[in-house]
């Protein structure tokens, strides 16, 4: 069965990023919920991590976590997907005045 790619953003997405101060070398803990999300989607997904945190650290906390098997890739470079997932993005819908309206107005989940 062919299984259409997801990006999956790592912070504020997987993790409870926006809670806790930012660190170079910690990722946040899991987010409630992210496991039993990672664990549905691999079923029909196959599955990349994305993020522009160190690829390492996020491996390991992905094996921390127990979603490694889940998870085809660690990566920061943006592959050709059917999907992505992130915390900080705007669906373009094929009109500029209303996407820019979003831009103007657009707070993280985790600000609101």
């Amino acid at each position: 069965m062919y299984k259409k790619k997801i990006l999956i953003d790592l912070d504020g997405v997987l993790n409870e990023y926006g809670k806790e101060k930012f660190e170079e070398d910690y990722i946040p803990d899991i987010k409630s919920g992210a496991v039993d999300f990672v664990k549905e989607l691999a079923a029909f997904s196959e599955l990349y991590l994305f993020t522009s945190r160190n690829l390492l650290l996020a491996s390991k906390w992905l094996i921390n976590n127990k979603l490694d098997e889940y998870f085809k890739d660690v990566t920061n470079i943006k592959i050709p997907s059917f999907l992505y997932i992130d915390d900080r993005t705007i669906c373009f819908k094929g009109d500029y005045n209303k996407t820019l309206k979003e831009i103007r107005e657009f707070k993280v989940y985790w600000k609101s």
